[in-house]
This record gives C-alpha cells, structure tokens and sequence, in this order.
C-alpha cells in the first residue's frame, strides 16, 4: 500500500469541497452554527472536519472505505495483521484487549503496574486476576519491567490462565523483555495484551526497545496521541494471529467504543501515520539528540539522579526508553512533587511527579531552548533549596519503618505489597459499600480503587484487604501532595468499603 495516501483526510476535504446542505449531526453545521468563544480558540477549519457517518466517511464500526483503508495502511506501517482506530483513548484498547481474551470466571495473569483501565477491563470481563509483581527499582521507587522467567513460573503453576496483560514500556520508560515474555506466552497457549501506551514511537529508530507487534504480542494497544504526533484521545489497537478472535474482538469494541466516533481524531490518526511513514527516523533522531543533551545536563549537577543513566539501562539491566527523561533529587531534600512545582514556577511543564521523581517527554516538537530551561531550571532550584526548608523543600516528614536496602530513607515509602484477594472484580462492583474514617480502613475490604494519579497505578483495588502498610503509602503519597483517582473523597480522609 502507498503510505504517501490519506484516505480519511481526503474523503473528509472532498466532503467538504461539495458544499452540501447538511442535515446530519453535529448541529453546528461548519462554522455557521458554532458559538463564537469557542471559534476564536479553534478557528472556523475544525468545524468542517467535524463530521459523521455520511456518504462517503465511512463507519468505524463497520469501515469498507476510506477508514478501512487507513486502518491498513497503519497495519502496514506497524507490522501487525489488523489494526483499529480508538476514540476512546488506549484506555477502551486495554478493556476490549481483556474482554476479547477472557471470560466470566477464567483466569488472566495481570502485571501489578498495569494501569487503572486493566481494572475496568477486568470488571466488565467478569474475569479473575492472578497478578505478577514486576522488578522494583529501590533507587527511584518505581516499578520496572516483567521478568519472563516469572511469567514461566505462573503460568506453569496454573494452566487455568488464559491470557498475560502488562504495561510495556512502563509510565518510566521502561520495557519488559517482550519477546522473550511473548515465547512462554505462547507456548502455554496464552494470548500476550500489551498496553503500549507509551511506546508508539518505538518502531521508527533502533535504539528504542522493540515494539510489542514487532515482539509477538497478539494485541498491542498503542496511544498515538502520547509520542505519535495525534490529538489526544486517539490511538491505534493492533492484532497479530488468531490466537484473539478477530469477530470477538470487534464486537468487544464496539462496547468500549463512542457510536459517534470523533472524525477529527480519526483524521489525526491518519496524518500521524503519515507523517511517522515520511519522516519518523528524521523525527526520533532529532527528538534523542534532544533528549540526550536533557540527560548531560541533569546528570552534572550535584545530587541530581536520571533513570537509565547515559546507556538507558536501569540498575536491573533493563532497557530505558531514551526519550523517558525521570530524574530525582531526593537525595537533597526535594520532593519529585515539590520539584515539578518549582519547575512549572519558572515556565517548565514536566508530564508527572511522584513522591520521588519527575517525569519529562522528549519529542521533536521541543526545542534546544526547551531543554535549556529544563536543565538550568532544575540546577536553579537544586542549590538554591537542596537539603534546606526553602519552598521546594520535601514537605513529607513522617517517621515510617526502614526498608531494607532502602537507599531513599524512610519518608517515603516503598508502593505496597500485593494485598489478599477476597473478592473478585465483578463482586466487589457490585457491592453494598459504606465509607469509614482513613485510619480505620484498616483491615476492611476495599470497595473503591486508589490509585495515586500520575502514574495512575492501582495501591489498592476493589475486593482487595486494606493493609496498614498500603494506609502508611497513601498517608504519604497525599502529605507528598500527590492526587487520587477513584476515592469518592478525593482528599482520602475516608475510603470506601465493602459493608
């Protein structure tokens, strides 16, 4: 196929070009029905993008024309068998991933770092998770890649798993050793769900890690939007082999998935393609020259720690994602939440922050004067607050037991272990649930997920024993300033449990 067509943005400009009256949704009709606030920020174009199923558009949920035809050219550029477009963000990806390869009752084999979405997966699936505890990098205090023995090992354990789903590369950068994992899936019969949220740029220069479709995976949930140069909200769903049927896999979507597909991020998908097909190896090169310099210049200032050093290899021996920019300076008194503060103070965006580190993307869109304020921003506010009480100091403060080999120090703790299972998914949604005061939870089933947001992982789940030691990791995590996702009380004074 000619990776230099746009079969979707073509049709959607010969739509255009034919100037019909337009009787179809949306009501704004162009730009002639559009409120004025929202022109003056979008301009007059995207309206007529804005577009549904008519003659010549195509449908997503039953494409033969020019979304079909985009569709594969994206298969093509990836190397996957099929490929579907998702409106619904990565997030849809990863449900209909699990919704395909499991059902009611059957078991799946599920990384612990897997983002919250695997959870709703989970749920909608009625499937049982048996979850794998990934490397922990004590350094940073970050969850890094699968190990494929351990994957050997539970799945010979329990023949009754039917799937492996995990998160590669991780929100950190770091990727699991996917075709390796891939072989001892597939030789106990099991289909690999990979949610590469973060790893769309992957196939366009070799020394990024290899790509789940290149590896083995059978279905690859990739976000565009994140490093593929989409909007936000689109990304792509790929599938290798018949070990997922294709026919369930369809109908799994059109669950998860908008009956009124946005035709702007559809679009976007095809010219991020198109653009990636052109000019992607042009596009990493310079976005890793860029990112290299971020590296040099954060690892010369004093007490200031970088993720996969120069050789992007983490103390494990993992591969890092070059792009992946995390860098701490805990070890002078501040905070990863603190020092993302200060940065935005001084005009710098960093894409999360957690109790220890900060998180920044590379891409080609950047600039060497991005870099620069990135750099110098950090070294500003190193030495001038580093090991003081000055503002980006580490405001948390409590007195918690020592991990062993803990390097960090005890004020902030380690993410807890993997809490008892007392309920399913299904059965914890669907019970009676009453809240009860923060220090009390102890104990308690959980009727509510927490999951500290970024990076969005799970501390504890519905169904899931409430320990002190995960009480003692939320207390800091919210001293440390840090948000939740899915409490009813954002502020985390009471949790929700099972009545």
């Amino acid at each position: 196929m000619d990776q230099n067509r746009t079969p979707l943005i073509d049709a959607i400009l010969a739509f255009e070009h034919r100037h019909v009256s337009y009787f179809n949704v949306p009501s704004h009709r162009a730009e002639r029905g559009a409120g004025k606030k929202i022109r003056e920020l979008l301009g007059d174009r995207v309206f007529a993008a804005d577009l549904t199923e008519t003659d010549g558009t195509d449908d997503l949920h039953a494409a033969e024309g020019p979304i079909l035809e985009a569709q594969e050219l994206a298969a093509q550029l990836f190397g996957s068998d099929e490929c579907r477009f998702l409106v619904n963000g990565t997030t849809c990806g990863n449900e209909a991933m699990i919704l395909a390869s499991v059902r009611e009752g059957e078991k799946i084999l599920v990384a612990r770092n897997a983002h919250k979405s695997a959870w709703a997966g989970l749920q909608l699936a009625g499937a049982v998770p048996v979850w794998l505890i990934p490397r922990y990098d004590r350094t940073f205090r970050v969850f890094c890649g699968i190990d494929a023995e351990e994957v050997e090992r539970a799945l010979a354990s329990d023949p009754d798993i039917r799937a492996v789903f995990l998160a590669s590369p991780t929100y950190y950068g770091v990727s699991s050793d996917l075709r390796a994992i891939a072989d001892v899936c597939h030789r106990h019969h099991c289909a690999l769900l990979v949610d590469e949220a973060h790893g769309t740029h992957f196939y366009f220069d070799r020394r990024f890690p290899a790509g789940a479709v290149a590896a083995g995976a059978d279905l690859t949930a990739m976000s565009m939007h994140k490093t593929g140069g989409s909007l936000t909200q689109s990304s792509l769903l790929h599938r290798c082999g018949r070990r997922v049927d294709p026919d369930r896999l369809s109908d799994c979507l059109k669950m998860v998935q908008s009956s009124s597909p946005s035709y702007l991020l559809m679009a976007s998908l095809d010219g991020a393609r198109h653009d990636l097909a052109a000019n992607g190896s042009k596009k990493m090169e310079r976005a890793i020259r860029l990112a290299d310099a971020a590296r040099d210049g954060l690892l010369k200032i004093p007490g200031v720690r970088v993720l996969g050093g120069r050789d992007f290899r983490t103390e494990a021996g993992e591969r890092q994602d070059p792009l992946r920019v995390v860098f701490s300076a805990i070890s002078r008194g501040i905070s990863g939440i603190a020092l993302q503060e200060a940065l935005f103070a001084r005009n710098v965006t960093t894409e999360m922050a957690d109790p220890c580190n900060v998180v920044a993307i590379v891409t080609d869109g950047n600039t060497e004067e991005d870099i620069r304020n990135l750099v110098s921003g950090v070294e500003a506010i190193v030495m001038k607050t580093g090991g003081g009480a000055g503002p980006a100091a580490d405001p948390v403060g409590l007195t918690l037991p020592a991990f062993p080999a803990d390097p960090v120090g005890p004020a902030v703790p380690v993410f807890p272990a993997d809490p008892e299972t007392v309920l399913t998914p299904r059965q914890a949604m669907n019970g009676e649930t009453r809240q009860v005061p923060f220090d009390q939870a102890a104990g308690r089933v959980a009727g509510e997920m927490i999951a500290p947001y970024p990076p969005g992982i799970p501390a504890v789940c519905p169904g899931e024993r409430i320990t002190t030691e995960i009480l003692d990791y939320l207390r800091c995590v919210r001293a440390a300033g840090g948000r939740f996702h899915g409490p009813a009380d954002p502020k985390l004074c009471t949790i929700r449990v099972i009545a």
